[in-house]
């Protein structure tokens, strides 16, 4: 699946992507989601062509944060092919959240 021909569904996305797909659940109003943000999207770009990275705005996608029980924010998921390879909840620093992530994405090819 290329970039270029995502699904417009998140669900369909999650499930159907080749590529392991990071989630960022946030808000505008979330101090801790703007510090974490720039975090994501250094490892989007430190794992560019191995994921796809999305950010939801769980105050405009109350469907899709509700269907996942998000009640702090930011979480950050990773899926592949429908499944949750990993859940953290808190403004994670780069280091740490680039582990937990490289860590999910070896069990998930194990």
């Amino acid at each position: 699946m290329s970039d270029t021909a995502l699904p417009k569904s998140f669900f369909d996305l999650i499930k159907q992507s080749e590529k392991p797909v990071l989630v960022d659940f946030w808000a505008e109003w979330c101090g801790p989601c703007k510090m974490v943000s720039p975090t994501v999207a250094r490892i989007a770009s430190y794992l560019k062509g191995q994921i796809v990275t999305v950010k939801v705005n769980v105050d405009k996608k109350q469907h899709i944060s509700g269907h996942f029980q998000i009640t702090s924010i930011p979480t950050i998921m990773l899926f592949h092919r429908g499944k949750t390879l990993m859940r953290l909840a808190g403004a994670y620093p780069y280091d740490a959240l680039k582990a937990e992530v490289e860590k999910a994405l070896i069990q998930a090819r194990g």
